[in-house]
């Protein structure tokens, strides 16, 4: 005769047998403590306690990327504006090691999002920055349709993103592409005049006309970004497409050896998560894929998205080697964080 259970009355558990039992799964409880890198996000722009729930979530290391036109109060943009993001990032990096613990790293670039007056100079000062130690990455940058306030043509665009190549070659650096997404459809527009906010503090009406409208122009920005890798020498696999999507997935993968990095740190906006991800492994394996998370101060992020990705991944039946390799071996390979 069975042991009674000690329950009042039969619980579910009552009913499970040994395959549904927690007793029949072996649970990875290595995941909870997996350390976890993210390769781009822009935390120096974050609170205080942003960053520490990064650390608190299990952060190793992460990439903060200083190129972002956003924060400049001033359009169209000075080469010295986008210089003091730069100074301003590099002055602050060692304190947030510090306060936070993880290892934090930057990458700087030219962001063609908005017209930048006088792009040569920061592209003449960018080889003495490239040099420095906690630079382990240029960008993020790459052609986009349309831009902010004041636009770029495509050959100015491509020359810019072209010559920052063409550093990361010389100095043995990858870059940062940002890659355009097709961002899900919106289930109802919000009232003229508030864009895509709340969620996102920029002004989208001001957005300049596009320069590339075809049928797929952020398909077609990426191709154009590949295309000035390959003239400027610079190995494919020193190219991360953050950003990827369904959009650009198959073409990345399949006619090039960039890597690709899916942003899972505002899914509201962008309609990417962990199910993309996982079905991105499932058709092509874990070797050339990673996740980032991001977080600007710009933006309604979240800085426990790539934490709850990994467990989002194992529930989606991805395996525990292929989680680790995503969410921290390739980010090693990549841009050469520290080991254990």
């Amino acid at each position: 005769m069975p042991t009674p259970h000690a329950t009042k009355r039969p619980t579910d558990a009552a009913y499970l047998d040994e395959r549904d039992g927690v007793d029949a799964v072996d649970l990875p409880r290595e995941l909870l403590t997996l350390p976890w890198i993210d390769i781009h996000n822009h935390a120096h722009t974050l609170s205080w306690d942003d960053r520490e729930r990064y650390a608190l979530a299990g952060c190793r290391s992460m990439l903060m990327v200083a190129s972002g036109y956003h924060w400049t109060p001033y359009k169209p943009v000075e080469a010295d504006d986008i210089r003091f993001l730069w100074d301003d990032a590099i002055n602050r990096r060692t304190a947030i090691e510090r306060n936070h613990f993880f290892e934090a790293k930057l990458g700087l670039g030219v962001h063609t999002g908005v017209r930048i007056e006088n792009p040569d100079d920061l592209l003449a000062a960018m080889d003495d920055y490239c040099a420095l130690e906690e630079v382990i990455a240029v960008g993020e940058t790459g052609v986009v349709p349309s831009q902010h306030v004041s636009g770029w043509s495509v050959d100015e665009q491509r020359a810019v993103v072209q010559a920052q190549m063409e550093l990361a070659r010389d100095h043995d650096l990858p870059v940062i592409l940002h890659t355009p997404n097709t961002s899900a459809d919106a289930k109802r527009s919000y009232r003229d005049g508030l864009g895509v906010t709340p969620g996102y503090e920029k002004n989208a009406g001001l957005g300049a006309d596009p320069v590339l409208d075809g049928e797929n122009p952020a398909l077609e920005s990426v191709k154009l970004d590949v295309t000035a890798a390959r003239d400027a020498g610079l190995d494919e696999e020193r190219v991360v497409a953050s950003h990827a999507d369904r959009n650009n997935t198959r073409y990345l993968m399949e006619e090039t050896d960039c890597y690709l990095s899916y942003t899972i740190g505002h899914s509201w906006l962008v309609g990417v998560d962990a199910a993309d991800v996982a079905d991105a492994i499932d058709e092509y394996g874990s070797d050339r894929i990673m996740v980032d998370t991001d977080c600007a101060n710009v933006l309604r992020t979240d800085p426990f998205a790539l934490k709850r990705a990994i467990f989002e991944l194992y529930r989606y039946g991805i395996d525990v080697d292929d989680i680790r390799r995503v969410v921290v071996e390739n980010p090693r390979t990549v841009f050469g964080f520290e080991e254990e």
